[in-house]
């Protein structure tokens, strides 16, 4: 697919490069650990119309952006890849239209995110955004619903705070 110029986003996800010079497959072959250890590249993957207190130069969706991943299947599933990826990270999969929690991967993932105020949580609720405003969003929908009526009706006190999942119910409305 080639690789649009003037829209940073849909250059990336068409083969380009973030600012920092990875390109998608780069980032999307991390294994977990470095997944987790680094926090420049989530606003690349799962880029928002809101600006990044972490990633400041990370670009954002502009309606351009939304109208090419509308039209553009190639763009879409380029994003959704990514969207499985980080399924994997945090233990959870899609499976026949529904994000679920993966049995095999959850216990040990949900021992990395699953507290109080973890960054992961903000992630979480930046990839619903993302998913939603570039034309993912039964996928946005999906990954909503398994985070408040999966996960953190089963997590238990001190792991998910309420003000967390009330940023969840509000994710991928704007």
């Amino acid at each position: 697919m080639p690789v649009s110029g003037s829209d940073p986003i849909v250059a990336f996800f068409s083969g380009g490069r973030d600012i920092e010079g990875r390109t998608l497959d780069q980032i999307l072959g991390w294994d977990d650990h470095r997944l987790e250890g680094v926090h420049d590249y989530i606003q690349w993957l799962f880029p928002t119309r809101q600006p990044s207190g972490v990633n400041p130069s990370a670009p954002l969706v502009t309606d351009a952006t939304a109208g090419a991943f509308e039209r553009t299947d190639a763009l879409r599933a380029s994003l959704r890849r990514a969207f499985d990826r980080m399924l994997a990270f945090y233990g959870l999969r899609w499976n026949d239209g529904r994000v679920e929690i993966d049995e095999g991967r959850f216990p040990v993932r949900g021992r990395v995110w699953l507290h109080a105020g973890n960054h992961n949580h903000l992630r979480l609720t930046r990839i619903i955004d993302s998913l939603a405003a570039l034309d993912l969003r039964a996928e946005a929908r999906a990954l909503q619903r398994c985070l408040i009526d999966d996960v953190a009706a089963n997590a238990g006190p001190g792991h998910i705070t309420p003000g967390t999942v009330q940023f969840w119910r509000r994710a991928g409305s704007g």
